[in-house]
């Protein structure tokens, strides 16, 4: 029996316990399908290296690895992977800050893989404007290209405010002016770009002015992390979908007075932790989730 690369990778995250797999709406399938262009990419999120809290996570400093030898075992190679922010775990100690991110940047350098992508989280960044981070990885926010689908990295966390800013968001409108229309469109973000839990500062203040912009183009999807869960959402036709954390689960949007991190569980170590295969099919107009856990590298 032949197997085009889509049934293989489809194949292949049975495999490796995907847990979850949904065609998303907001991306609508257009023409013929062309398998030259299908591909599949992974999200990881929120690994805060450098948080202690043995109450939390005992496994602190080992989850990251075990996470990168859990790709590193999937069966068919990401085309890319991309890191949506909160590298690390927050200090006021800029000479601690800059140890963090070498120490993530240097446990990561064992993926296999030919391509990374990073965007800080407000730990990484709001705290020197994104200075440190870029010293790192580069700028906070730029596109990319891949297979017929335009990539946005958007910065909502070097403005402690939690704004995008205007600057940026000329940046944006700029950029999109350049697109047609039917352009396939991912965004990339830390904070979600709705209003999910403003108490919690699960918001962008000025997200909704990006939303606006990204509204003409009918074929949109926004992958987003800071929450440590999965969350779905619709802000008309483009769908926002949030990833787990690699450190620690928080409960559900305001299920709780605070949102402090879930309690671990030495009977289900890992529990509420995990990445993402996100695939690309139809040309890169419809997108498959596949939930993957951290444990089983």
């Amino acid at each position: 029996m032949t197997l085009d690369r889509r049934s293989f990778l489809k194949l292949a995250a049975l495999g490796g316990g995907a847990v979850f797999a949904s065609s998303l709406p907001g991306c609508a399938s257009l023409g013929a399908e062309s398998a030259a262009d299908d591909f599949y990419f992974v999200q990881l999120s929120d690994t805060h290296w450098g948080f202690q809290g043995p109450k939390v996570n005992p496994d602190a400093r080992g989850t990251l690895p075990k996470a990168v030898a859990a790709v590193n075992a999937l069966a068919v190679k990401p085309d890319f992977i991309v890191f949506t922010g909160d590298l690390t775990h927050t200090t006021d100690n800029p000479v601690e800050r800059r140890k963090r991110l070498a120490e993530f940047r240097d446990v990561v350098a064992k993926l296999e893989v030919r391509e990374i992508h990073y965007m800080p989280g407000e730990h990484d960044a709001s705290l020197d404007h994104g200075k440190a981070f870029s010293e790192f990885f580069g700028p906070t926010h730029y596109t990319f290209d891949h297979k017929g689908v335009h990539f946005v990295v958007l910065d909502n966390v070097s403005d402690p405010a939690a704004r995008i800013g205007d600057e940026q968001l000329e940046w944006l409108a700029a950029d999109l002016a350049k697109q047609p229309k039917d352009a396939r469109i991912v965004v990339f973000t830390h904070r979600p770009l709705f209003d999910l839990a403003p108490q919690w500062d699960w918001a962008t203040r000025d997200g909704a002015k990006a939303v606006e912009l990204l509204m003409p183009f009918p074929n949109v999807t926004v992958f987003y992390g800071h929450i440590h869960q999965e969350n779905h959402h619709m802000t008309g036709h483009i769908a926002h979908h949030s990833a787990k954390s690699l450190i620690f689960p928080l409960p559900a949007p305001l299920s709780q007075p605070k949102r402090d991190p879930l309690p671990w569980d030495p009977e289900h170590p890992y529990r509420g932790l995990g990445f993402r295969e996100v695939e690309a099919e139809d040309a890169g107009l419809m997108f498959s989730l596949h939930e993957l856990p951290v444990q089983g590298a």
